[in-house]
């Protein structure tokens, strides 16, 4: 089997990307993840981000490793692991020329990923618009429309509102009262009560608003501003959940699944392809071309 065959560049690697890391890597894709110095991610336990920390972070039997440079990426490849590489700016994507980018940031914005980084753009949720910046678009708002390709037009705008869980939407959610250094008091899957004292910021207390499991919390030392959300209750209860991928993570990464096959398949037609790229058949071809490369390795 072509090792380099069917590589997809996901940029992210928070609780949401790793939901779509997992399920495409378990369905024969590879992947290289991009990350920034010091990522935000609140659910550490099922985020590959955490890597860039640890080293090393395995989610659901799925390991991935912090890499720095493109060559070190092949070599874990090789032994079977996804690398994570620090690069902002996902430079790398111009190295070793993709299959396909998955923008997975979660920024409500595009932070730069183009139409023509690679034959195959996803983007996911709000902030991208099919035919100028991406090729599909995955919903990310739950509901009726959770994980759905859309292939003409824009995802959900974003609310600001919290997904309701157990009854509870923005109360479970922790939020930095003041900007400061984050200091976290408790652990992820601890139980914790109502007013409950969680973390710091600074010398403001961060407490619970509900109870329930600590479901996720930020990394402490970052530095944090005013209204960063920086933890996660769960009310369920169930500690479990907070080492397992969430359903809206599976879904999602089930429609970029979706996706990538149907872009992938030479028969499939649609509008979407010629949008700011010139033509169906120019789209075939980068497909094609891109799956010759990676026989060549990078």
């Amino acid at each position: 089997m072509d090792l380099m065959k069917n590589l997809v560049v996901v940029r992210g690697g928070g609780d949401l990307a790793t939901g779509i890391i997992h399920r495409i890597w378990r369905a024969g894709f590879k992947v290289v993840i991009t990350e920034v110095p010091q990522p935000t991610a609140i659910r550490r336990t099922v985020s590959f981000a955490e890597a860039v920390y640890s080293k090393v972070t395995v989610v659901e039997n799925v390991r991935a490793q912090l890499v720095s440079n493109d060559q070190q990426a092949y070599q874990i490849l090789k032994m079977g692991f996804i690398p994570i590489i620090i690069d902002t700016k996902a430079q790398i994507i111009n190295k070793i020329k993709p299959l396909a980018v998955v923008d997975a940031i979660i920024a409500k914005r595009n932070l730069g990923t183009q139409l023509t980084d690679a034959p195959i753009v996803i983007g996911i949720g709000p902030g991208f618009t099919v035919g100028q910046d991406v090729h599909a678009v995955i919903e990310t708002k739950r509901g009726h429309h959770l994980g759905r390709v859309i292939t003409s037009g824009t995802a959900a705008s974003n609310t600001s509102i919290p997904g309701v869980i157990d009854g509870h939407a923005s109360k479970r959610v922790l939020y930095a009262p003041a900007s400061g250094s984050y200091k976290g008091c408790r652990q992820i899957s601890d139980f914790v009560q109502a007013d409950e004292l969680v973390a710091f910021v600074g010398s403001s207390e961060i407490r619970a608003n509900i109870s329930g499991v600590l479901r996720g919390i930020l990394h402490d030392g970052l530095t944090v501003e005013t209204g960063t959300k920086v933890g996660d209750i769960d009310p369920r209860g169930v500690k479990e959940h907070c080492f397992t991928i969430s359903d809206k993570a599976r879904a999602v990464g089930g429609g970029v699944l979706e996706a990538l096959m149907l872009f992938s398949d030479n028969s499939y037609t649609t509008d979407a392809h010629a949008m700011g790229r010139g033509s169906e058949k120019r789209l075939r071809g980068e497909v094609s071309e891109a799956r010759g490369l990676f026989r060549s390795g990078w």
